[in-house]
């Protein structure tokens, strides 16, 4: 009888064990080449750069050391850019041009735009001469863009083609990408017409003309386009895959999915960071200069903003010297409105970045937010008036705290939206700093509301 598997058993499925990394440092420290590989061979590319990040410099290096000689080319484009120039710095150059002369011209792109150019012109000489020429041309469009994005190996037929052709074609060549989706349909002078996929060639007869079979989603890109609009259309349309035009519209290369939503994760990933403050490509794998490096600028900008709001206490010294309750209470309103507006921030950042906040139906968004925001507020000032009430015995004192929590919320829902729109447009981007406007704005607003109204009220 098979024993029943358990979640856990599924997780571990997609991920590294802590057993097996274990396994792989002992395998190293003592030297073990042969156990090392044995280790490693069954493991995903994916799995193996997870690895290599997860270990220390040290290990890292002795690793590679010793599994250099097998390294594959895929494993290189999946390690993370923090570490990647580290890596490949420690290969041979022999066994760095057996692992680059594997991988599709996108990916070689990937791999080289980053680093430095003594590396780059490595990589670039273990290339044929052909594919060689193939990264050098991607790496003319800008950076960025689709054109750096594509890769140059596209599956193509001419469009008066029948299906029995476009197999024959098929069949008869050596030079096909690994991984394809489509075969582009193109006129006499390169331009993309149409695209069919695999699937339709493989179950239409021979006689059948490609052009008769053409997807409706056919679309194409050009090779100056941002990648983030790339990744967009992507998601947005459904594409597996689509032809990436010149400024002439001739067909240059391909974009495939797998390249798009790398580019969607980034982007998401990058947002987060940014959200933190702590750099849009900070990494677990990060020495401590660099970490303190990416981190500083924004505590230092956190730290200003905390003067600010310390500045709007300091107006009212005296009556927090009246009345010690107030400083007992006043911090519960400044962080309920700086949660508020981080929850409607979070929001706003990220349907800015997947388009889906517009002109069109702004207001009704911040309509919406601000409905949201002094509904909540309502039922936070009802809970803390009378938790004030109680604590302090001032049924006065829970009225203020009440009516300043009311405020505060409202004022929380209506930056947490303002503010990222506002810098988008500045043309800055929105998660880069609207978190530590927004905090700014709810704690003034917050201290400034419950000192001011006690003032009123209770003196």
């Amino acid at each position: 009888m098979t024993e029943e598997r358990t979640e856990d058993d599924f997780e571990e499925d997609y991920a590294l064990s802590g057993d097996l990394v274990e396994q792989v440092l002992a395998a190293t420290e003592a030297q073990d080449a042969p156990l090392l590989t044995e280790l490693l061979e069954p493991l995903h590319p994916a799995d193996i750069a997870d690895l290599l990040e997860q270990v220390g410099s040290h290990d890292r290096r002795e690793l590679l050391r010793l599994y250099g000689p097998e390294m594959d080319g895929e494993i290189l484009t999946e390690i993370d850019e923090s570490i990647r120039e580290e890596v490949i710095e420690q290969l041979p150059a022999e066994v760095l041009a057996e692992a680059v002369r594997e991988l599709d011209s996108d990916d070689v792109v990937d791999l080289i735009e980053d680093l430095e150019e003594p590396q780059q012109e490595a990589i670039l000489e273990a290339l044929d001469e052909s594919d060689r020429a193939a990264v050098e041309q991607s790496l003319t469009w800008p950076e960025y863009s689709a054109g750096r994005l594509m890769q140059r190996e596209v599956v193509t037929a001419p469009a008066h083609w029948t299906v029995g052709e476009a197999i024959d074609f098929l069949r008869a060549e050596e030079w096909l990408p690994d991984q394809f989706y489509h075969v582009v349909l193109v006129d006499p002078g390169h331009h993309p017409v149409g695209y069919v996929t695999l699937g339709k060639v493989l179950a239409s007869k021979r006689d059948v003309a490609l052009a008769s079979i053409t997807e409706d989603s056919f679309r194409t890109i050009w090779a100056r386009q941002e990648e983030a609009d790339v990744a967009y259309a992507f998601n947005q349309y459904h594409l597996i895959s689509a032809p990436v035009v010149d400024d002439d519209d001739r067909l240059v290369g391909v974009i495939t999915i797998d390249d798009a939503m790398n580019v969607l994760d980034e982007e998401h990933e990058e947002d987060i960071l940014r959200l933190a403050g702590v750099g849009d490509e900070s990494s677990i794998s990060d020495s401590v200069a660099e970490t303190v490096r990416q981190r500083l600028p924004w505590l230092m900008v956190n730290l200003l903003t905390a003067i600010i709001a310390s500045g709007v206490i300091a107006l009212f010294e005296g009556t927090i010297e009246r009345l010690v309750a107030l400083a007992v209470l006043m911090p519960i309103v400044a962080s309920m409105g700086g949660n508020a507006g981080t929850q409607t921030l979070t929001v706003a950042v990220r349907a800015l970045a997947t388009k889906s906040l517009t002109e069109s139906n702004v207001w009704r968004v911040i309509r919406r937010e601000a409905v949201v925001g002094f509904a909540n507020g309502a039922v936070f000032a009802a809970v803390m008036g009378a938790v004030a009430w109680v604590w302090f015995g001032a049924p006065e004192l829970g009225v203020v705290i009440g009516v300043a929590m009311v405020i505060n919320l409202f004022v929380a829902a209506l930056a947490g939206i303002a503010v990222p729109l506002a810098l988008e447009r500045l043309g800055a981007d929105p998660a880069l700093a609207s978190g530590t406007f927004v905090t700014t704005v709810t704690d003034v607003v917050g201290f400034f509301a419950f000192l001011g109204l006690a003032g009123l009220v209770l003196l």
